[in-house]
């Protein structure tokens, strides 16, 4: 009986970055936490705040299940995204959001991991002339950064919430 491959995972999910305490991470930091990471910035207008809150929902929904998971926030936008700003601007989410950036290059280098568009555009209605259109993704990674799971920006909040459970409910767990 021939076998077949097992398909590679759509990302690799390694980083190494600056939490918005000034601590240096990578995707094994966490330990036995899963990882629910989403990719943005702190000036944009629309699909971050609704992507956040709808996170933070989510991982209101699984009440203490939700002790499992650290939500990172990677910013696209290290020009801007310091660790300061992302903290003070992942203050208005529940769900304990981590606010992680870099140099660009590491930046760059966690973009190109979780296969994650963001490029600059110029608009002069934005502060300082530019926003930073990105893939607007949620992923599940399971402790020590292997993938498990993506959530589009059209889930709704209990969707996300249901299939964090059964990925955290079948997964074995250490205090």
């Amino acid at each position: 009986m021939a076998q077949t491959a097992t398909p590679p995972a759509p990302v690799n999910g390694r980083f190494e970055l600056v939490d918005h305490f000034g601590s240096t991470v990578n995707e094994r930091s966490f330990g036995t936490r899963h990882l629910l990471v989403f990719f943005g910035f702190s000036h944009c207008a629309i699909v971050c705040p609704r992507e956040l809150a709808k996170l933070s929902a989510a991982l209101n929904m699984l009440g203490p299940l939700a002790e499992r998971v650290q939500p990172l926030y990677i910013s696209v936008d290290p020009q801007r995204d310091t660790p300061e700003v992302l903290r003070r601007y992942l203050l208005r989410y529940t769900g304990g959001f981590l606010g992680l950036t870099g140099s660009a290059p590491q930046v760059d280098a966690a973009k190109k991991s979780f296969r994650v568009f963001a490029q600059p555009v110029a608009d002069s209605a934005a502060p300082d002339g530019y926003v930073v259109p990105h893939t607007a993704l949620a992923y599940l990674m399971a402790p020590g950064g292997r993938y498990e799971d993506r959530f589009a920006e059209s889930l709704d909040a209990s969707n996300v919430a249901e299939r964090l459970r059964t990925h955290l409910e079948r997964a074995p767990h250490v205090a």
